[in-house]
């Protein structure tokens, strides 16, 4: 039996409260709104804006499902010119915030976009009004554009299971006459549901998370709502209360990914596909598989990134660089920094406690500690606020008592709050990434060090951590960066006259000047390129 840590336990128990603490604030404020207010949400509210979100989450899990799998099928099945590097290509629109790709679409198809003016050049129609053109600023529109940054959850996801799948299974049905197309509907896709079915529950999580595309182009989700009651009207219960409704059914989502999954058995073996030799396409069979893989990198990933390059070199060279974009870039990368220490002290601290104390308790304590990836940014910085103003409120009180006078706000009023805020959302990233790191470490280890007479923090000073390093800076780089695209909690919690590089493009973007932040969004998506081509790179996938 293992000896007591209380450090440990205490380290474990910290990272679930804080985990925990924005859903209290949150079910707190929303019991305190009247009950007017809440006939009013489910009146005017909610209806339209329930119905928003399921459209947007329907056609997403359609487009994303198809063309992930697809492209995953493809990648994992044939050798085809070209399939090389594609599949590491198709992970590239994960660099792209969705809220970026929404203002690039919207500029490129709008009625003044190349798009659209190519078609008037080519067909001789002088105006927008001679023709029909698809509005990018609507409900499909939103399906599109999310549809091809998202889909790499997917084909990743269903990538990894594809190449571990039995292929013997597969050459079988082959052997016995099965189209290709009977063998992917009965064989292949029942075997990796769960894949498929964990990496649908990304993108849908990452939709929900979403405000700036979804305002952008004018669809009325339920995470949109949260956002407009608080800052537009100004009611923090109304918001909370829809807040509560949204959380219902993202809970709702993640039962129904992990019963499907319990559902699901997989047939497989490690060394299954590398036995077996995958067909070479030719001709148009060829053609028709590299195009299936090269449109969703084009539309994802080309396009948009060639459209910010080609306005942030004629803007550089024109006007010069905005002499406030260093600051801003600045501050950013201060932020993300903090957040990075803050996440990875706590992820890895509730990790490394969980397997020093080795009971169920401590695990559930590091699980709880993750669920801030599940919750919308906008939800998690309405939820902190009750929170902060307690920490406030405390603080305040020893000041009045030992000088006087109060502080004001500490926490509240300070970039502190969007740090806290940022590692909450990301501290599954940590986590996922420790847990990951200690599965590879034997826990003979542990126990060769504790015969030695090695204490705790011996044993994690020597052994854990030194073998953590790649984990470590793994999870530090993924954190940075997604602190560095996000948007809503910096919208939300930012002190005054502070801005990140996301909230500076979407200062621009409302005004409808997208084009002049088109180099700080580059560089947003330039920084997230390495961490997209690395998912893909270390998944058992790529090296198949």
């Amino acid at each position: 039996m293992r000896a007591f840590h209380p450090l440990a336990a205490a380290i474990a128990i910290a990272a679930a409260l804080f985990a925990l603490a924005p859903i209290a604030g949150l079910l707190h404020r929303a019991l305190t709104g009247k009950a007017e207010v809440w006939s009013h949400l489910i009146a005017y509210v909610l209806p339209h804006a329930l119905w928003e979100t399921t459209l947007l989450l329907a056609g997403l899990a359609i487009v994303c499902g198809v063309v992930g799998v697809g492209t995953a099928w493809l990648i994992a099945s044939y050798r085809f010119p070209g399939a090389r590097i594609l599949a590491w290509m198709l992970a590239l629109p994960l660099a792209f915030p969705t809220y970026i790709v929404a203002y690039v679409y919207v500029e490129v198809l709008g009625p003044f976009g190349p798009a659209q003016m190519a078609l008037r050049g080519v067909t001789g129609w002088r105006s927008a009004a001679d023709y029909w053109f698809p509005e990018v600023r609507s409900l499909g529109g939103a399906v599109f554009v999310l549809g091809f940054v998202l889909f790499p959850y997917v084909y990743l996801t269903a990538l990894v299971m594809f190449r571990a799948q039995n292929f013997t299974l597969v050459e079988s049905a082959r052997v016995f006459g099965a189209s290709t197309w009977r063998v992917l509907r009965d064989i292949v896709l029942p075997m990796a549901r769960p894949a498929v079915a964990a990496g649908l529950a990304l993108v849908l999580l990452e939709a929900l998370n979403d405000i700036g595309a979804a305002e952008y182009l004018g669809v009325q989700t339920l995470t949109l709502s949260v956002f407009t009651t608080w800052l537009n009207r100004g009611d923090l219960a109304g918001a909370a209360q829809i807040a509560c409704v949204l959380l219902s059914v993202i809970a709702i989502f993640i039962w129904l990914e992990r019963y499907g999954r319990r559902l699901s058995g997989f047939v497989g073996h490690s060394a299954s596909s590398h036995g077996t030799r995958r067909p070479m396409l030719r001709g148009w069979q060829a053609a028709g598989a590299f195009l299936a893989c090269a449109v969703p990198v084009t539309l994802g990933f080309l396009v948009p990134f060639g459209y910010l390059a080609r306005e942030a070199l004629w803007r550089v060279s024109r006007d010069g660089i905005d002499p406030a974009l260093p600051a801003h870039l600045v501050s950013t990368f201060t932020y993300a920094a903090a957040a990075v220490l803050l996440t990875l002290a706590l992820g890895f601290g509730a990790a490394l406690s969980a397997r020093l104390i080795g009971r169920s308790w401590a695990r559930l304590c590091a699980s709880i500690a993750g669920l801030g990836y599940a919750v919308p940014g906008t939800v998690l910085a309405l939820g902190l606020l009750t929170p902060f103003a307690l920490i406030d409120g405390a603080i305040n009180a020893v000041a009045r008592g030992l000088s006087g006078a109060g502080v004001g706000l500490v926490i509240a009023g300070s970039g502190g709050a969007m740090v806290i805020a940022f590692a909450l959302r990301f501290l599954a990233v940590a986590t996922g990434v420790a847990d990951a790191g200690l599965a590879r470490i034997p826990n003979d280890f542990d126990g060769a060090a504790r015969v030695a007479g090695a204490g705790p923090w011996a044993l994690i000073r020597t052994i854990h951590l030194p073998l953590l390093r790649p984990a470590l800076a793994a999870a530090a780089l993924l954190v940075f960066v997604d602190s560095l695209k996000e948007l809503s909690m910096a919208l939300l919690l930012r002190p005054l006259n502070v801005e990140t590089l996301s909230t500076y493009v979407y200062q621009f973007a409302v005004r409808g000047v997208f084009e002049d932040a088109a180099l700080a969004a580059l560089l947003i998506v330039a920084l997230g390129i390495g961490p997209a081509i690395r998912t893909v790179m270390v998944t058992p996938a790529s090296r198949a």
